[in-house]
């Protein structure tokens, strides 16, 4: 024999009170099981979609500190002007402290190299940048 089941609330504790007659005593319903509906499901309330906004990323409470960048107490110009008039005698090596180079400039002037190679030095000391002279010669 199959269950008898409540067609208002689904309630399967039906009384029964006639040949073909049900009560259910929680709603109250009065019912015969021939002709009862099957219970009709609730509608859910569909939720709308609703697209999610991207959280908003945390702000840091403090900022990265950037690498400090180097720096030099010479100065590019001299070094430039130093190499192009004195070049062949070492001198803007002696002002950079590279004191190796300078004598090794010292010893080779009468050759005229280290004038060639001084006016050269000279002119990229006077076009490159602050930061790269001060990174290539930071003291």
């Amino acid at each position: 024999m199959a269950e008898i089941k409540c067609p208002a609330c689904g309630s399967p504790n039906v009384e029964q009170i006639g040949t073909n007659k049900y009560q259910c005593p929680y709603c109250g319903k009065t019912f015969s099981p021939e002709v009862a509906p099957a219970p009709q499901p609730q509608p859910q309330p569909q939720q709308q979609y609703a697209p999610q906004q991207p959280a908003a990323p945390a702000q840091p409470q403090y900022a990265p500190q950037q690498p400090a960048a180097p720096t030099t107490t010479k100065s590019k110009v001299t070094a430039g002007l130093l190499a192009i008039l004195l070049g062949g005698l070492g001198a803007h090596h002696f002002y950079l402290g590279h004191i190796g180079k300078g004598i090794l400039y010292l010893l080779f002037c009468w050759t005229y190299i280290p004038s060639i190679a001084g006016l050269i030095e000279g002119i990229i000391y006077l076009t490159e940048s602050e930061a790269d002279f001060a990174k290539k010669h930071a003291s």
